[in-house]
């Protein structure tokens, strides 16, 4: 069984690779609107995912000593970290297109879905 830090370092590195990819498409296409979106909402997913990853390693450790936990503080920031995102796209459409940025939030959870998805037919 994958710890969640190692899931997270994983990520990461595809995470990474996408926003080179979307560097160089910003870089070499006219669509620069649309690399934009994504490169922005890409880099507020990945911090959504630090920090649902750093509020479960919390729980679990809370867990483990047996004290009370709280579980809301993580699922505000990750919303406020979105809404900051989209905030961010719509003051400056010249620069980044809204739907893209969506994906781009978006994009850390569908590596994360495909990850579990290999990792399980590999066990299988």
């Amino acid at each position: 069984m994958h710890t969640l830090r190692q899931i997270f370092n994983r990520q990461k590195k595809a995470v990474i690779l996408l926003l080179a990819l979307f560097v160089i498409g910003w870089a070499f296409t006219e669509f620069k609107t649309v690399f934009g979106g994504l490169i922005l909402g890409s880099m507020f997913g990945l911090y959504n995912f630090f920090i649902l990853v750093r509020r479960m390693e919390r729980f679990d450790q809370k867990i483990l000593e047996g004290k009370e936990t709280k579980s809301v503080g993580g699922t505000v920031l990750r919303f406020a970290s979105g809404v900051a995102a989209a905030a961010i796209a719509l003051s400056m459409p010249e620069k980044f297109n809204l739907i893209a940025t969506v994906i781009g939030l978006m994009i850390p959870y569908v590596l994360l879905l495909v990850d579990r998805i290999v990792v399980h037919v590999k066990q299988y």
